[in-house]
């Protein structure tokens, strides 16, 4: 018998476990039917915490993982398993052990009175996709795809993640992870349900009657930016510029009973190109043009996030660990579930301090969330009460005065699939680039339509 067994119960994740308790995880184990069925093994409930410390510490390996987790008890620390041992107990404990840590962690967490979070009584969401490298293996490749060139396999095997983000806190309220083949539309159907009250903000690659008839079915308005072919004949022009137009099945014209009926809001900014806004908010008056058009940009809060899962937490251009599809999506779930737990300390500190959550540093509180668990601050409520307190006190000395400036930089593809394309070259010319700078607040400019 190891010598772990019997004491690995007892290790816990930093300031994680606030959120990640031993009965959450007890709780979680039992309803997904997963027991310690093996005498000797490593424990699911151990297994748990592992897993979601390999994506806290994503850039470490399986031996490092497990020194930053047992390191401060020595009865574990001079007898680390082998990664044979680790990657057999998480084919034991399967993908849908973490999916539930997620869901049973996952929502909203904006209080009433943040005013980035909210709309007209309504909490501002935002979905949106990303993709994740996984080993290019022959099963990864054959169940999640990944990008093609003449025909041929181009880089890594992708996993697909779909979420719904809080706008304002950047929380993750649900998610769905499937292939690179698969489409962003057809996983975002999956988080109707979770949308139900708020006001859904998507990109142009979103518009469909399907989505659209899930998201307003389940109780949710949306704000969706749409190509110039997509609801384009007006059917009735509104007092303020817009103008109500359908959204058909594709293929179809005219007026059939399977499209949508919806408002298009056009504008632009700085006097740039035309954006079309499309909306179930069709009350020009409760719901003024100017306003959803300046809601637009919120959409952006999703990928924020998602540069925090991708380019701090999991480590730029960092591919997944696991060999096995199953594997690849308990590793996603865990990096979901831990970018929620970060999460919820930011917002802590924020609701402390009296600031927006966007003035806090990920990177700072995620360093310190990883120190917390090489230094075991979690044995009780009250080394955990205090690592935050200490946490509270250097994130505002780092923070400055003031509210957050406007910034913005130019969008450059800094590194080419490769450096000998010479169809890229235009697009990676430095000499014309200029640093992060301030600008003045934007200038939105109503397109009023056309009366024919």
């Amino acid at each position: 018998m190891h010598p772990w067994v019997g004491l690995s119960d007892h290790v816990r994740l930093g300031v994680v476990t606030r959120w990640v308790t031993p009965e959450l995880v007890a709780d979680v184990l039992e309803k997904c039917g997963v027991r310690d069925k093996k005498s000797g093994a490593l424990p699911a409930g151990f297994m748990v915490y592992f897993t979601l410390a390999l994506a806290l510490f994503q850039q470490d390996s399986y031996d490092d993982v497990a020194e930053q987790l047992v390191g401060d008890i020595a009865e574990l620390s001079g007898s680390i398993p082998n990664k044979s041992s680790f990657t057999r107990a998480r084919r034991r404990l399967g993908p849908l052990v973490l999916e539930t840590v997620f869901r049973e962690l996952a929502g909203p967490l904006a209080p009433v009175g943040l005013e980035s979070a909210f709309y007209r009584g309504m909490r501002l969401a935002a979905v949106d996709g990303f993709v994740l490298d996984a080993p290019d293996t022959t099963t990864n490749r054959a169940v999640f795809g990944g990008p093609v060139k003449n025909g041929q396999p181009a880089g890594f095997p992708q996993a697909r993640v779909v979420t719904l983000t809080e706008c304002g806190t950047y929380a993750q309220i649900d998610a769905a992870v499937g292939g690179f083949s698969g489409g962003e539309p057809e996983l975002a159907v999956k988080m109707a349900g979770s949308a139900a009250g708020m006001l859904v903000i998507m990109d142009r690659c979103f518009p469909g009657v399907a989505l659209w008839k899930a998201y307003t079915g389940a109780g949710a308005h949306l704000l969706i930016r749409a190509r110039s072919s997509v609801a384009a004949r007006p059917v009735e022009h509104l007092p303020d510029g817009t103008y109500m137009a359908r959204m058909n099945l594709a293929g179809q014209t005219g007026a059939h009973p399977g499209g949508v009926l919806v408002r298009v809001v056009e504008y632009r900014v700085d006097g740039g190109e035309v954006v079309r806004l499309l909306t179930d908010l069709l009350d020009p008056v409760a719901y003024p043009a100017a306003e959803l058009a300046g809601l637009y940009h919120a959409r952006w809060e999703a990928e924020s996030a998602f540069r925090q899962i991708k380019t701090f937490q999991r480590g730029p251009a960092e591919v997944l660990r696991s060999g096995d599809p199953d594997l690849v999506r308990q590793e996603v779930w865990a990096h979901l579930a831990v970018h929620h737990c970060l999460t919820q300390v930011i917002l802590g500190l924020a609701d402390d301090n009296g600031i927006n959550p966007d003035r806090v540093s990920f990177v700072k509180v995620l360093k310190h969330v990883r120190r917390s668990v090489v230094r075991q601050c979690s044995d009780t409520p009250t080394k955990i009460k205090e690592f935050l307190a200490v946490l509270a006190e250097k994130v505002h000395r780092k923070l400055d005065s003031g509210a957050r400036r406007l910034r913005e930089a130019d969008r450059h593809l800094k590194r080419p699939d490769s450096k000998y394309s010479s169809k890229l070259s235009y697009r990676i010319n430095t000499r014309d680039r200029r640093p992060t700078r301030r600008v003045a607040a934007k200038v939105f400019t109503l397109q009023p339509a056309i009366v024919q």
